[in-house]
């Protein structure tokens, strides 16, 4: 028998008072541990995608909930054999609070790419953030450079420190916890030049559009813009931005670089696909419907209400745009999207959204995540849990890509297959750089529908010839993403 959750709802062993980051008052009550566990189980019956696959566990054999909630989820796999679900996280909800209002972090604004964690360590820098220390020029030159490798931090060989002592000072370098931290780094660009600087921290927030280009070529202008990220701080206010100047130029194609962009907002995901492909294409059309689990029928669990498609927004929704601002239109036949493994949830969302109402969606880069599934976080006593709850599927009922989408050339096995060049992320030139490879495959393929040899794909990759030692030592591990930042977002528009 499962009570309804609502029984349980936010009878809390430990009593949070007074209201948090965002002025919310706390809804807890006098409870306990018990009781929390309850609510997951009740919770997962009622609103988890695959219900019927969960193994019904007594509360009381965890000592956790946690622990609990760890167990509450499908053991099935896809075809490729990857777990369905490998989406299934909680975090202290402080930390879901902190993300979601985008409250600044301690950083020197680069994002590393970790080629090998342990010795002989290989981090290069993917991109930095504009007007961040690690962005800015020095003798005409940025502090950090795409592609550039950590050699030394503070003095401290970063590639090969093998004592636990000296791998806690490089992690509290590289990761500050506070802004004011000044550290000292050695790098080797990609031209093999080796550099010294020093840094200092500042609390800073991702800026979703990175940068944005216009490239001049004998058929018209393409535009090019990096979005990183459709969090809800800024997201909505700069691709619309970014889409109004791309229409000012009156670009004739879009490469939409989503190679790093992991998820968030499912509504600006909709703004961008109508901005990309039109009035004629999306009207009355849906973005994305959204499939529960059997007993739903055509209500949203987790809500309560009709189980309603996500419309292409044409609008501004109130995130950072007034709501009812008419947004600016390409209407484009096709796409030029750059992807990578990082490419993910409410990216995916955009491909998939746009290829249900006919627009070509051409693939460069690597294979995506596969996720088409999504969850509304919720808190429950000062944690906040992530489980599947929803199927998204176009309007032309298409939704299963959990092995993600593949560029048609892609030697992989399992994938849902589009046009395009499969193409390895080229750490060696700029992001927005018309010869960096990701890009220059896309233009190359605007214009001859080829993609590069497979030489030239390989030579993008970084390089991985330095003398090899033996020494041994503990790993350093990147920050990885919140759950957070791999999710459709299913957070409604101000107002709604």
């Amino acid at each position: 028998m499962f009570q309804a959750a609502s029984t349980f709802k936010d009878r809390c062993e430990t009593v949070r008072t007074g209201r948090d980051i965002e002025g919310n008052t706390f809804p807890d009550r006098a409870g306990s541990a018990i009781e929390e566990r309850f609510w997951l189980r009740s919770w997962t019956n009622e609103t988890y995608l695959w219900n019927t696959e969960v193994a019904d566990r007594n509360p009381a054999d965890f000592s956790t909930r946690t622990d609990y909630f760890a167990v509450l989820r499908t053991l099935a796999r896809t075809a490729s054999g990857k777990e369905k679900d490998d989406f299934h996280f909680s975090e202290p909800t402080t930390q879901t609070l902190i993300r979601r209002t985008a409250a600044p972090q301690a950083t020197y604004g680069a994002s590393f790419l970790s080629i090998s964690a342990s010795p002989p360590r290989d981090f290069r820098v993917r991109y930095t953030e504009p007007g961040s220390p690690a962005a800015t020029t020095a003798n005409g030159q940025p502090n950090f450079e795409r592609g550039s490798r950590l050699l030394r931090v503070n003095g401290i060989d970063f590639v090969s420190a093998s004592s636990q002592a000296d791998v806690n000072q490089l992690n509290a370098a590289l990761f500050p916890s506070a802004a004011g931290v000044t550290t000292t780094f050695t790098v080797e660009d990609a031209d093999r030049a080796q550099r010294t600087f020093t840094l200092t921290s500042v609390n800073l927030s991702p800026k979703p559009v990175n940068r944005t280009s216009v490239i001049n070529t004998s058929s018209g202008g393409v535009g090019y813009i990096l979005f990183n990220t459709f969090s809800p701080f800024l997201s909505e206010r700069e691709i619309v931005d970014a889409m109004t100047q791309m229409r000012a130029a009156g670009v004739r194609d879009l490469v939409l670089d989503l190679r790093y962009n992991g998820g968030g907002l499912l509504a600006v995901a909709s703004q961008l696909g109508y901005m990309v492909a039109g009035d004629t294409r999306t009207r009355n059309q849906p973005f994305e419907r959204l499939r529960f689990n059997a007993a739903a029928g055509n209500r949203n669990p987790v809500t309560g209400a009709t189980n309603n498609p996500i419309p292409f927004y044409t609008n501004g929704q109130g995130f950072t745009v007034p709501s009812g601002t008419a947004l600016p239109t390409l209407n484009l036949p096709r796409v030029f999207v750059l992807t990578t493994p990082s490419t993910c949830s409410a990216s995916e969302a955009v491909i998939n959204g746009l290829r249900g109402v006919g627009v070509e969606v051409i693939q460069i880069g690597g294979t995506t995540c596969g996720k088409p599934f999504g969850f509304y976080a919720q808190d429950n006593c000062g944690e906040t849990y992530y489980t599947i709850q929803f199927q998204g599927v176009n309007a032309a009922g298409f939704g299963d890509y959990a092995d993600g989408f593949i560029p048609n050339n892609s030697t992989a096995s399992f994938g849902v297959r589009l046009p395009g060049c499969a193409v390895a992320d080229d750490l060696s030139r700029e992001l927005g750089d018309p010869n960096e490879g990701l890009l220059s495959a896309a233009l190359a393929y605007r214009s001859s529908f080829a993609c590069p040899t497979a030489s030239s794909a390989e030579a993008a990759q970084p390089r991985t010839d330095d003398p090899k030692t033996t020494t041994k030592g503990p790993p350093i591990s990147l920050p990885q993403p919140s759950v957070m930042e791999l999710n459709r977002d299913m957070t409604p528009p101000p107002g709604q």
